[in-house]
């Protein structure tokens, strides 16, 4: 069972080890990345970052299984390294209730719309998608953060502009 999505450009990181791993308690975390999938070290290091008690899969992109990942009873978090990630993973059988927008870089044509988030209008397009189907999209870096929510998220984008 899917605990949390989470879209974080660093994936295995003190924040979701420290914070995030104890508060949701999963017994799981799937990264879907083909970049850190591809990496021996990257995939030796993440492994290290989590307690031994918690399995940890590193896997490309389209080779994860989401729809057994929603459906297995195992406490899951399913990290994604970008916005562009979640609609392939969400066609594949991600299923949420709640995408977690935790670290997204800044980058060309990216407005800051929290201190961890910064995102390009197709991102916000792509989200507003997933909201549609409610979805609900919320930026929080950390658990004790209070989740600024999609039309805050486009409101600050277009102030940032």
């Amino acid at each position: 069972m899917i605990t949390l999505v989470r879209v974080d450009n660093r994936l295995i990181h003190g924040q979701v080890v420290e914070a995030w791993l104890p508060f949701l308690k999963v017994s799981r975390v799937v990264v879907a990345d083909d970049e850190a999938a591809s990496s021996p070290l990257i995939r030796a290091a993440m492994a290290l970052a989590v307690q031994s008690a918690i399995e940890v899969q590193i896997l490309p992109l389209s080779q994860v299984d989401f729809a057994a990942l929603s459906k297995d009873g195992v406490r899951t978090l399913v990290l994604l390294r970008d916005v562009a990630s979640v609609p392939f993973a969400h066609a594949h059988g991600l299923a949420m209730d709640e995408l977690n927008l935790g670290n997204v870089h800044f980058g060309t044509g990216r407005r800051q719309v929290s201190p961890s988030v910064f995102l390009a209008e197709a991102e916000l397009t792509t989200l507003q998608q997933l909201a549609d189907q409610g979805i609900r999209v919320a930026a929080r870096a950390v658990p004790a953060e209070k989740p600024v929510d999609l039309p805050d998220l486009r409101e600050r984008w277009a102030k940032a502009g």
